[in-house]
């Protein structure tokens, strides 16, 4: 660990506090502002819609800018952001407040690559370890952004306005932490020819950049399925918002507090087992969360799954660090951020309207079919491996 480290690790911290307050509170105002119920999780897929179109862009700015500057503007755009969702929920109006969602996208987009952003801190054979540890500083999040959203909901008169507010004054906060990290000299490598690097589409054909991408997009998406829904699945089972606040304070817990010893695991077993050990996770969570809805049964399962998407998301970033050039990078991290929102958009909408009209259960049967899909991909990339060995 280094100071740019600890200090990148404390502004994914506050990114993710950012993101598990939005979930937390985005679906309860959707359905409150919605003119059907099924449309409560809207919010939730616009932030994730955003992210994904901005993907593109992000890559050009960080490529022509540099890291910092590129994410000092998604911090901008994230205190602007929380200012018009704010506003949009004093004035009532539902379709600006998913605009408001939207736009903050592109700070999530950013945010998803303070991961890619660690591994230039350190020397090469530090990287699993520089990545795992700053998802770690997601427990940040794990603890804030749940209480964050529950102590300021009654913050203003407008229920959950003030939350919003506060979000904005977390950016500010991550802006400032930001201007102090140094990051390695910023050079703007051509768009094509031997210095640009291969092409994407040669680069994306790669078993194990493919694999990468959909594990990272697949385990996001059962994580975001499960997480989106829980809110919503909890009020109807008859629990209070603090209740669900707690479930969410956990299951993010399990994301990053595994983050100090994913990449020594990573290390002594390999990528791929300790992958599977995530798939393993995600199933014990859909099992879990079938036997009932009592508080303490949610808590588990959530928690799990948390567990198992960061084991699925650490391993994933690490195996495609392999597959790229330094002078890629840009593009390589875009394509695979661009899978993940992709996925994670067809789930937030899909979270609303499993839960509200085929409920809980129903939800959890339909999360089993990409976790079987990442086992077989995970499969097939270990066969392919040993097939070339």
């Amino acid at each position: 660990m280094n100071r740019n480290l600890w200090l990148l690790a404390l502004c994914q911290g506050l990114f993710l506090t950012n993101n598990v307050a939005f979930i937390a509170i985005n679906g309860l105002v959707g359905l409150s502002l919605a003119p059907f119920g099924w449309m409560a999780t809207l919010p939730v897929m616009g932030y994730v819609v955003g992210g994904a179109l901005s993907t593109p862009l992000v890559a050009r700015t960080q490529s022509r800018f540099g890291r910092r500057t590129s994410f000092q503007i998604g911090l901008m755009v994230a205190v602007l952001s929380a200012i018009w969702a704010a506003w949009a929920i004093v004035d009532k109006n539902f379709w600006m407040l998913v605009c408001a969602t939207v736009v903050a996208g592109y700070y999530s987009a950013n945010g998803q690559l303070y991961r890619f952003a660690a591994a230039e801190l350190v020397d090469a054979p530090q990287r699993e370890k520089a990545v795992s540890l700053v998802l770690a500083g997601g427990l940040i999040g794990a603890i804030a952004g749940p209480n964050l959203a529950a102590r300021s909901r009654a913050l203003l008169e407008v229920p959950f306005a003030g939350a919003y507010l506060v979000l904005a004054a977390v950016a500010l906060v991550a802006m400032l932490l930001m201007a102090f990290i140094r990051f390695p000299p910023h050079i703007q490598h051509a768009k094509g020819g031997a210095n640009g690097g291969r092409p994407l589409a040669e680069i994306m054909r790669q078993p194990v950049f493919a694999v990468a991408c959909i594990s990272a997009a697949l385990g996001y998406g059962v994580m975001n399925l499960l997480m989106a829904a829980t809110p919503l699945a909890m009020q109807q089972c008859g629990l209070s918002f603090d209740d669900a606040a707690l479930v969410l304070e956990w299951h993010v817990i399990g994301m990053f507090a595994p983050g100090f010893f994913t990449g020594g695991w990573i290390k002594r077993f390999g990528t791929l087992p300790v992958m599977a050990v995530g798939v393993a996770l995600n199933l014990a969570c859909i099992v879990i969360a079938l036997t009932g809805v009592d508080l303490h049964q949610f808590v588990v399962a959530l928690f799990l799954l948390g567990v198992g998407w960061n084991l699925l998301f650490t391993g994933s970033t690490t195996l495609s660090m392999g597959a790229y050039r330094p002078e890629e990078k840009d593009r390589a991290q875009a394509a695979i951020n661009f899978c993940v929102f992709a996925v994670m958009a067809v789930t937030s909408f899909a979270s609303g309207a499993l839960v509200s009209t085929q409920g809980w259960a129903m939800l959890n049967w339909g999360s089993l079919v990409p976790v079987v899909l990442t086992a077989a991909a995970l499969a097939w990339l270990a066969l392919h491996r040993r097939m070339a060995a």
